[in-house]
């Protein structure tokens, strides 16, 4: 157990987990021998997860604007730690504070890797408010017609194993999407050919998606999320990468596959 996984019961966290399985889970609230207690919220819990580890798969607090403090703490107990792979995002530019100042503090170690996945295909299932609007068959965005490069966790957690496990350190950072960019209205007629539920895509104003996602979670991180949603509609998310072919030798799984599988 020289790799600790943060969030490794996560959905990319637990699929890393059964690639390696020799791994230490961190989690809030272990269950398995390998598991052990991590909480971004409690940092006393740092220094025994951290214990003999040399590796780290790295997801920054979740809802957290600026996570970088904590992050900091945490980097600054991992005495042995020499490779970091940190899971990020396509869609969080670089940046002095915030989420996006956070590769900048995983480069400055000797071995690292920063993971730039599109958004998830499993966000349309599962305990998601997309999931919800597939389940009541309308989808709501403030995305437009843009199109995005929906990624499979399970790809994710691929290339994170292999950034992870390769001899050589990656060093840089992999940008992580599916074999095709799609529109939220193309993704609902996917969904409805292949499940026979029929499901829409209605677009908002990003103003009324704040509201909306503001129902259950901070504004501040609304309006962020919201603004995500204006910046996927200007172009920003449609592109499609060959990382996971690269990386792992296998090429990505298609948003239809998914939704068969799911």
């Amino acid at each position: 157990m020289t790799t600790l996984i943060i969030g490794g019961t996560g959905t990319t966290g637990a699929r890393l987990a059964s690639l390696l399985p020799e791994a230490r889970v961190g989690t809030r609230k272990p269950v398995r021998d390998n598991h052990v207690r991590f909480d971004w919220d409690v940092p006393a819990t740092f220094e025994t997860a951290l214990e003999g580890i040399r590796k780290i798969y790295l997801i920054p607090p979740i809802g957290v604007v600026d996570p970088v403090p904590v992050v900091e703490s945490l980097l600054a107990r991992a005495r042995l730690v020499r490779r970091v792979v940190l899971l990020s995002s396509s869609a969080v530019p670089e940046s002095a504070s915030g989420m996006g100042a956070l590769p900048a503090l995983v480069r400055a170690l000797p071995e690292w890797a920063v993971l730039r996945p599109s958004w998830f295909m499993q966000n349309f299932t599962g305990d998601h408010p997309l999931a919800d609007g597939v389940r009541a068959g309308e989808i709501v965005t403030a995305t437009g017609d843009g199109r995005v490069g929906f990624v499979d966790a399970g790809d994710i957690a691929a290339v994170a194993a292999r950034a992870l496990t390769d001899p050589v350190p990656h060093n840089t950072d992999h940008v992580i999407t599916g074999p095709q960019a799609l529109s939220y209205a193309d993704a609902a007629a996917i969904i409805t050919e292949v499940t026979g539920r029929p499901v829409r895509h209605r677009s908002v104003s990003a103003e009324e998606m704040t509201e909306r996602i503001a129902a259950g979670l901070p504004r501040e991180f609304a309006a962020l999320l919201a603004g995500l949603d204006e910046d996927i509609r200007g172009g920003a998310e449609d592109r499609v990468t060959t990382t996971v072919q690269d990386v792992t030798g296998r090429p990505p799984l298609s948003f239809r596959e998914f939704v068969r599988r799911a």
